[in-house]
């Protein structure tokens, strides 16, 4: 399977609480909810199409059992999302959990980059991580992740959770879609290149 990581950032990389002022209120974090304001159709649409291609969801501990306590209870039939995030298997990595309530659900114990290589050696098309921002920074440090899928929000909100800044080898990527929606989010898809590369600037001639 190939690793997609997901996230939902501000201008300034801000992961945290997306969804709700009380949705992560972690080391005093009260700005939450951030990118509600500016959820539009286009967005809803592109969400559904990525989820659409996922064979997997693979979590942290803490998204895993915010995820477990809300998406069960979502009723509304009208929600594109619910059905399949209640139905796909989840791959939660944890050192604390032994079993999880949200099925169906497989904890992944160890060291993270071992078992999700192991795990990505598995037959399918996407394993996604949707918030679990450390897990992904993580795996994208060490290599794994295959596709990163940006949703960012024109907001700059100078506190809270930065999404990358692991300690790692420098990462590479190239930009292969994009697109603004109407509400002013910018929605970013990028494959990992490998390492990043560098140069030295030596005038415009160089690029003619």
């Amino acid at each position: 399977m190939r690793l997609t990581l997901t996230e939902f950032v501000t201008l300034d990389g801000v992961s945290q609480g997306p969804g709700s002022p009380d949705e992560d209120t972690g080391d005093g974090f009260t700005r939450g909810g951030w990118l509600v304001p500016h959820i539009d159709g286009t967005f809803l649409q592109r969400a559904s199409d990525w989820l659409d291609l996922a064979d997997g969801l693979l979590l942290g501990r803490r998204t895993y059992e915010a995820f477990a306590r809300d998406w069960p209870k979502i009723t509304d039939p009208a929600d594109p999302f619910t059905e399949r995030m209640n139905a796909l298997p989840k791959y939660v990595v944890s050192s604390t959990l032994t079993e999880g309530a949200w099925h169906p659900t497989t904890v992944l114990s160890g060291n993270p980059v071992r078992t999700v290589a192991e795990l990505k050696e598995r037959p399918g098309r996407e394993l996604q991580i949707h918030g679990s921002a450390r897990l992904g920074d993580t795996l994208l440090a060490a290599g794994l992740v295959d596709t990163v899928r940006l949703v960012v929000a024109p907001t700059v909100l100078r506190t809270g959770r930065r999404l990358l800044g692991v300690p790692g080898a420098a990462s590479g990527l190239r930009l292969v879609r994009h697109e603004a929606t109407p509400n002013g989010l910018l929605l970013l898809e990028y494959e990992t290149t490998g390492p990043a590369t560098q140069g030295v600037y030596e005038g415009v001639t160089a690029f003619a």
